[in-house]
């Protein structure tokens, strides 16, 4: 999704009108609707600005995610952490044999967790 697309549907979510986050902006409803458009590329601080404005991260606005909109990650533990570094080493061939992997473990856990409900 583009950017553009990404700042309509955050202020249409928040009920704004284009004039309201133009102002917040200081600048007009008009150049402000060129972003929105695509007519015109957003400056990076008029990108952090929106992120501020609506709580959520500049990978939000730029479309590199949908997973998480709020600025502030969920605290890992330190061992969460350590896995994730580890697993962001991996190539990409390995990261797929850990994902099936780990889909195996799931459903064996899965196949565990029925039998003992079954007895």
């Amino acid at each position: 999704m583009a950017f553009y697309q990404r700042i309509r549907d955050l202020r249409e979510d928040a009920d704004k009108t284009q004039s309201d986050i133009a102002e917040y902006l200081g600048t007009t409803a008009q150049y402000y609707g060129k972003y929105e458009k695509g007519e015109r590329e957003l400056p990076f601080l008029r990108a952090i600005q929106l992120a501020e404005y609506y709580d959520v991260s500049l990978d939000y606005i730029a479309g590199r995610t949908n997973l998480l909109r709020s600025r502030k990650a969920p605290s890992l533990s330190p061992d969460e952490e350590a896995l994730l570094q580890k697993y962001a080493a991996l190539t990409e061939r390995s990261k797929g044999r850990l994902e099936q992997f780990l889909d195996q473990l799931a459903q064996q856990e899965e196949q565990l967790h029925q039998l003992k409900e079954a007895q």
